[in-house]
């Protein structure tokens, strides 16, 4: 049986329980990872392990049997539901990243639940042409799903090896809603890994989408190490596409992986912190201050 999250939150800016199942979230259920493996998830205000979570359908896409306009009611459920529990949600923010609980509701909450009822009109906006070629012929293009689409959510820093990387979190929940939202829309169905180090609200969403009544197996939440849950994503032969933030070492080393299986489409997002280019004639009052606020606007 997979384990339950339970916490009792004062002092987080939000006072409730919070408790949930953080198994791998696969064809719509929670279930425990193959081998048994848990990971420890440690708040990092306090460096004390919060709890464990597992390491570890439609197997294609869902596009061409669920109408486009009912995925986009399922896209403004959900979004409502984030809205709902925006207060639990960004106390596990706060709790898993170690930002403020007032910036978590504001921004990353906030901003996923706007993420997700963007895409919810773009459902049925999205589709192929009719070209006139002749009074006798008629040509039309369509778009189709891709099909499955792996995601690997942020943010990795690698140090000497792959397998040594660091993760720590970047506005996760709406990094977590740019991945989903568009692969989602456009008919495809997600096999997401989020960082080990911070799953939790990516599971309790999970919680939210069975809510919403997304149909099982659309959206997969697979915990667990970057090599060995994410070169599986990277290598596996039936995901069609992968969408990795994170470093630039580690978005090679995707690549290669996508190329070697079966030349899976690859978007990469990668490297940097806060970079900035000033130029001589700059208003450098204004420049220092956005500089400063890039920095440390999400707490460096």
């Amino acid at each position: 049986m997979p384990s339950t999250f339970n916490y009792d939150f004062s002092g987080h800016g939000w006072e409730g329980k919070s408790s949930f199942s953080t198994g791998l979230f696969i064809g719509g259920k929670f279930v425990d990872g193959i081998e048994g493996k848990m990971i420890d998830v440690i708040n990092p205000s306090t460096g004390q392990e919060i709890c464990k979570v597992s390491e570890g359908a439609y197997n294609e896409s869902w596009g061409l049997k669920v109408p486009a306009a009912q995925r986009g009611k399922l896209f403004s459920k959900l979004s409502y539901l984030i809205e709902k529990h925006s207060d639990e949600l960004a106390a596990l923010e706060s709790l898993d990243n170690g930002k403020a609980w007032s910036v978590a509701k504001a921004v990353d909450v906030s901003g996923a639940a706007g993420v997700f009822r963007y895409y919810a009109g773009w459902c049925d906006k999205h589709g192929g042409k009719i070209v006139e070629v002749d009074e006798s012929k008629l040509a039309y293009t369509r778009h189709e799903p891709i099909g499955v689409v792996g995601q690997v959510i942020p943010w990795n820093f690698p140090s000497k090896r792959f397998k040594e990387t660091l993760s720590i979190s970047y506005e996760y929940v709406f990094l977590l809603s740019w991945k989903l939202g568009p692969a989602l829309a456009t008919g495809n169905t997600v096999i997401l890994k989020p960082s080990e180090v911070t799953p939790l609200t990516a599971i309790r969403v999970a919680h939210l989408v069975i809510e919403a009544g997304f149909p099982p197996g659309v959206v997969n939440i697979v915990t667990g190490y970057g090599n060995t849950a994410g070169a599986a994503i990277s290598s596996h032969m039936e995901i069609e596409k992968v969408a990795f933030t994170g470093s630039t070492i580690v978005g090679r080393y995707i690549m290669k992986a996508a190329a070697d299986s079966n030349l899976k489409n690859v978007t990469l997002e990668l490297g940097g912190k806060s970079p900035n280019i000033v130029c001589n004639d700059a208003d450098i009052d204004q420049a220092v201050k956005w500089s400063a606020f890039g920095i440390f606007f999400n707490h460096g």
